[in-house]
């Protein structure tokens, strides 16, 4: 099959990878733009994990004001260089987040930050609900970790489905920029504020 230049143009669009990159991922797919993605997507989480190591001491506060001025949300994204920090990608990437953050009003950035008196409420709930009916304790046990998975991506922003892509992560979005930009870049932390909630 024949690769186009409009072919490598949407699947570029569609995953922010570079015109070589693309056009081997769809050559080496025959022109199957699902594989291709799928491939891309792989390279990049391996190139991703490679730089998660690197400290991320640069950044911007990026912010969202809701209009009404009701709601607002504030994320700091760190990375590893001043020049990153300062490129239009990485700055719409904290505005989309703290927008994100305003949507979904996330309650800690992943599981582990989760308060564990909160964690067996919600572990005690579900085993409540589950009371007398009949199941195998493993039974049991699989029901309530799967509860608690979904709890995790309601409530943790690296889990949540992005706002604007309902296929993407929190955590992948940033996967994804990781790859396109070539530097770790990291959620160090957020907060949400609404006219009249008390914290």
């Amino acid at each position: 099959m024949e690769i186009t230049a409009t072919m490598v143009r949407e699947l570029r669009e569609q995953t922010g990878a570079g015109v070589l990159d693309c056009k081997k991922a769809l050559e080496a797919h025959n022109g199957d733009f699902q594989k291709a993605i799928a491939s891309l997507k792989e390279k990049g989480l391996a190139a991703a994990a490679k730089k998660a190591e690197r400290e991320v001491r640069e950044g911007i506060i990026g912010f969202y004001v809701h209009p009404g001025s009701r709601v607002a949300g504030m994320v700091e994204l760190n990375c590893e260089t001043d020049f990153v920090a300062r490129t239009p990608e990485f700055q719409q990437l904290a505005k989309e987040l703290a927008m994100h953050v305003v949507a979904m009003s996330p309650l800690c950035l992943s599981p582990e930050q989760i308060p564990a008196a909160m964690l067996e409420e919600k572990r005690n709930g579900a085993l409540a609900e589950l009371e007398g009916s009949g199941k195998p304790a493993e039974m049991v046990e699989k029901i309530i970790n799967g509860k608690l998975e979904k709890y995790y991506d309601e409530v943790c922003l690296l889990r949540q489905r992005f706002i604007k892509d309902e296929m993407v992560t929190i955590k992948d979005l940033v996967t994804q920029a990781v790859a396109r930009i070539g530097e770790n870049i990291q959620i160090k932390r957020f907060v949400r504020y609404e006219v009249g909630e008390t914290l």
